[in-house]
């Protein structure tokens, strides 16, 4: 038997409860971005509308966190080989550039179209190749960009760190210091000759660097921390449980004065330093990532078991969902509520959330069932219930 098979650690499925939970995230931003904007800013219920968008604004961060503790979980312990390498930028390009290629040409032209614009073919295919190498076809696809640019540099972080597994001890705040080094640098370099700043700046995955080293460093270590990850009964003892205590409150507060810093800047015109607004994003995303990943046992083991199917599923087409829904915002908010009735409009943005995530858990599970070489759309959809029991059992994760 191939040794490589050998080391793969063992599946772990209350991952796809964060999947679930982190997609959730992204369709409740994305689906109050016009109210808070716009639509509902002099509502009396404004303060919800702006919650569910900054406190819920988790679910980017969360799946790079996630993306990088699933490739280190699985590969760190194994022998980096040709075939691994190749295997791995195989997967990458038929599961994630493929489709991120499809979804850039579908927003691209679709709102080419809608828009009417007269450019020439030349003007057309130049803004085109522009909008691709950002990852900027359409707001949401940065991720996808700043996901391939990871992967192309995972097997180099993989060697360096299976070299010197010194370093992996250090993993978190190297990532820290990277991402704000970018931040600090992309703000401030001008002012020592540096040509900057970078034209967007969240199309870069060196923006990220603090999720990506935290995914990585859980991944190595899942085995020997996950009695401190896992909130239960056998695993308590005052150090974790006075751990898990302050990592919840002090994720609680990051979240909301993140959110109270928005409601003011929205409602009242406040303005805050950019670094301090980043400071404060960046330590409730990093601590939602913590406590989304030790929620999802405690989901995994509470929840009825129609329920936790359900949440596992939507987690399994979670990266199909993301490629898709904009596509559902864009046609549902071309029939607005026009009513005068304050309530209607309520309903209309709740009824857009709604909407966005049941038509897309649709389409994407027909797509997985019915449309031969779905993968080239939406990346590798499980088949069937058998199927995906297999992949995990073989330790197979994208």
């Amino acid at each position: 038997m191939n040794a490589s098979l050998l080391k793969k650690n063992s599946a772990i499925p209350e991952l796809s409860i964060v999947r679930a939970i982190a997609i959730i995230g992204v369709l409740s931003v994305h689906s109050t971005s016009v109210a808070v904007s716009t639509g509902m800013i002099d509502s009396n219920l404004f303060f919800l509308y702006n919650f569910a968008n900054i406190f819920l604004k988790f679910g980017t961060t969360t799946f790079i966190f996630l993306s990088s503790f699933v490739l280190f979980y699985n590969y760190y312990s194994r022998p980096i080989t040709k075939d691994l390498i190749v295997g791995f930028y195989k997967k990458r390009l038929l599961y994630i550039i493929i489709p991120y290629l499809v979804f850039s040409l579908f927003y691209f032209f679709l709102k080419y179209f809608l828009n009417s614009s007269d450019l020439s073919l030349g003007e057309l295919l130049s803004k085109l190749w522009g909008q691709l190498l950002i990852g900027k076809a359409h707001d949401h696809l940065y991720f996808v960009y700043i996901s391939i640019q990871f992967y192309l540099m995972f097997p180099i972080l993989l060697w360096l760190f299976k070299k010197l597994p010194k370093l992996t001890h250090w993993l978190i705040p190297i990532g820290i210091i990277i991402q704000w080094s970018f931040f600090i640098i992309n703000k401030f370099g001008h002012d020592f000759g540096f040509d900057v700043p970078v034209k967007s700046r969240g199309s870069w995955s060196l923006s990220y660097f603090s999720y990506y080293f935290l995914g990585a460093y859980i991944g190595i270590y899942f085995n020997e921390l996950k009695r401190w990850i896992i909130v239960a009964k056998d695993n308590v003892t005052k150090k974790r449980l006075t751990l898990w205590i302050s990592t919840l409150c002090l994720w609680l507060i990051a979240g909301l004065y993140h959110v109270y810093i928005y409601y003011q800047i929205r409602q009242n015109a406040v303005t805050y330093n950019t670094t301090w607004m980043d400071f404060v994003w960046n330590v409730h995303a990093l601590l939602t990532a913590i406590v989304l990943l030790q929620l999802s046992f405690i989901l995994y083991r509470k929840l009825p078991t129609f329920i936790r199917g359900l949440a596992t599923r939507l987690g399994e087409l979670s990266f199909g969902i993301y490629l898709f829904h904009p596509f559902i915002l864009m046609f549902y908010r071309k029939f607005p509520a026009t009513s005068g009735n304050i309530y209607l409009h309520h309903l209309w943005y709740l009824n857009g959330f709604l909407v966005a995530l049941v038509a897309s858990w649709v389409v994407v599970t027909l797509f997985a069932k019915f449309v031969p070489y779905n993968w080239i759309v939406f990346g590798n959809l499980p088949k069937t219930k058998r199927k995906t029991v297999i992949e995990k059992q073989q330790g197979v994760q994208l």
